[in-house]
């Protein structure tokens, strides 16, 4: 297995995003047009900027405990609930959504330059646990055909406005709401491969169905289920936010289940006064 790179950083990547300070376990970002502040564990130094700047977010972010991603958001008059978000000239909407995430992952924007370079036109791209379609129409651009699965509806309502958004709602793209481990093994069965598949697994999660995931107990079956989508060739990214799981760990559940030739890092992010912490871990395999 390769050695990881040098991480990722989000600043270069041609999103409309910035992380404008962090501290005192926060962070204060812009995305787009709107300025939030939101927990961020790892930034247990003291914020570079003034308070009086951290309190002009137009949405500040209040969990309902520390051990959970759940809570309110505290907003001034006149935030809106959606708003137009930039990346390489592609646009979707940033949401404040009641787990505390803008409605898209902006630190995973060098996974979308990546698929800008690796997508050619007739390729088929699987994005697994797809949430609102970023990487999806990014695929979709670049000349792909798109399966995006993901279990919610709601998650697939916004899937589909970004589209709209972006002017790709003709674009090839399936839209299903499905449980990703299931609809893995369906394809699988259906003998179905794909030139590239993303997986972006939560920690926890339900299906339609009320189907449970559990990142360490289901991820071995559903990159069992992946292999078999994937021909000589195939390219397959993971991604976890579940940090107790290492990039080095990943690598090598994708080097088990899928073999070829491995990567692994990390995603970083980087405020004006160059503190970093790390968003999520990768692996990524070409088979």
């Amino acid at each position: 297995m390769k050695q990881p790179a040098a991480p990722l950083l989000l600043t270069p990547t041609g999103v409309d995003y910035e992380l404008l300070d962090s501290g005192h376990g926060r962070k204060l970002e812009r995305l787009g047009e709107l300025t939030a502040n939101r927990p961020e564990p790892q930034a247990i130094w003291a914020p570079a900027l003034p308070q009086a700047e951290w309190a002009k977010a137009a949405a500040t972010f209040a969990p309902k405990n520390d051990d959970d991603d759940s809570g309110n958001w505290q907003t001034a008059p006149g935030t809106p609930e959606q708003w137009p978000v930039t990346y390489n000239n592609l646009q979707f909407y940033g949401r404040l959504t009641p787990f505390r995430h803008l409605g898209c992952f902006p630190d995973q924007s060098p996974q979308w330059a990546w698929l800008e370079e690796a997508v050619k036109p007739g390729m088929k791209v699987l994005n697994l646990f797809g949430y609102t379609g970023v990487a999806s129409l990014v695929a979709a651009r670049a000349g792909a055909s798109v399966t995006h699965v993901d279990a919610s509806k709601k998650a697939i309502g916004y899937a589909r406005e970004n589209a709209e958004l972006a002017g790709l709602q003709e674009a090839p793209i399936r839209w299903i709401c499905d449980d990703a481990l299931a609809f893995a093994a369906r394809e699988s069965r259906r003998g179905n491969t794909y030139d590239i598949i993303l997986m972006d697994p939560p920690k926890y999660g339900r299906g339609p169905d009320g189907e449970k995931w559990e990142f360490f107990a289901n991820l071995p079956a559903l990159l069992e289920s992946t292999a078999k989508l994937t021909h000589k060739g195939s390219r397959v990214w993971l991604t976890a936010y579940a940090l107790r799981v290492s990039s080095v760990a990943l690598g090598s559940m994708l080097q088990t289940a899928l073999g070829g030739s491995v990567e692994i890092g990390e995603f970083v992010s980087e405020d004006r006064s160059g503190r970093r912490f790390t968003n999520s871990m990768w692996a990524r395999t070409h088979v």
